[in-house]
């Protein structure tokens, strides 16, 4: 990591980021129950990733996460044993993976069921296809995932998928998320990507309440709001109201992780460091 992230810069940033996440600090004794472990998405980092696999998930143990969501596996794409000994030897489980519909469907399944039981991975979650959206195509869509649930669920694992905006786009009176949501069977995940819902003018909280206990893993995605004034792409910093969506995360989401996604990086600083900002911001909410 590099060390100009404790400089004394850093520190006066950091220093803004503590107080901004004081304020919700009271969430976890508000919400009552055990604390949900903090993961990483490895998008956040996907440039570092490509450069040193093991380097990058030896900098972000080093941070604190405790687990991270795979978009890739590098250079450990057949190798699920030496990867799980990898994250063995860190300290980090892996908190999920995004993978395509394909890797759902039978003739791939059981290839997948091994790779990821081998890393420890319960989690599936399809980052996005585009049958979602087609009234033609989502609810054969949906009952792919209605099959892969079922044959994931004696294996203690789960599919599920993740929403960008598009996905709220209305139909009729209602959207193509609920859509998805009223096809799909309770064991079927709702990844929500709370940044992705905000810029859809979403209410995170009520996201969450709609089909409870089905976000078992999710998204914090730090994210401006139709350009707002004096905000950044920092957790804490951002337009997202992240309180009340953490209070329903607790307390009706059954969610299992809390995955930091970074995709913006303000002020011209490196995917680590904006990470690594949010990070500390979150830590202190949760």
């Amino acid at each position: 990591m590099n060390a100009n992230l404790f400089s004394r810069r850093h520190f006066v940033k950091s220093t803004f980021l503590t107080a901004a996440a004081a304020s919700i600090q009271p969430l976890r004794a508000a919400a009552g129950g055990k604390p949900i472990p903090l993961s990483v998405q490895l998008y956040s980092v996907r440039g570092d990733c490509a450069k040193d696999f093991d380097g990058t998930l030896a900098a972000l143990a080093k941070l604190g996460f405790a687990g991270v969501e795979f978009a890739g596996y590098h250079n450990y794409k057949d190798k699920p044993k030496e990867l799980r000994a990898r994250l063995d030897d860190l300290g980090l489980k892996a908190s999920g993976t995004h993978i395509g519909t394909a890797n759902l469907r039978p003739d791939k399944i059981q290839q997948v069921i091994e790779f990821h039981q081998e890393i420890g991975c319960k989690y599936l979650i399809v980052p996005m296809d585009g049958d979602f959206t087609k009234p033609d195509k989502s609810k054969a869509l949906a009952d792919v995932f209605n099959e892969a649930a079922a044959t994931l669920k004696p294996h203690g694992m789960a599919c599920g998928y993740h929403n960008h905006k598009v996905e709220f786009d209305k139909v009729g009176d209602s959207n193509h998320w609920e859509i998805f949501a009223e096809r799909t069977s309770k064991d079927v995940v709702l990844q929500i990507d709370f940044g992705w819902s905000a810029a859809a003018h979403q209410d995170g909280p009520d996201l969450v309440k709609r089909h409870p206990g089905r976000v078992a893993v999710c998204h914090l995605k730090p994210t401006v709001v139709d350009k707002e004034p004096g905000k950044k792409a920092l957790f804490g910093q951002d337009s997202v109201d992240w309180p009340p969506i953490l209070k329903a995360l607790q307390e009706f989401g059954g969610t299992q992780w809390l995955t930091l996604e970074q995709e913006a990086y303000p002020d011209g600083k490196t995917p680590m460091e904006c990470t690594a900002l949010s990070f500390e911001a979150l830590k202190k909410a949760v």
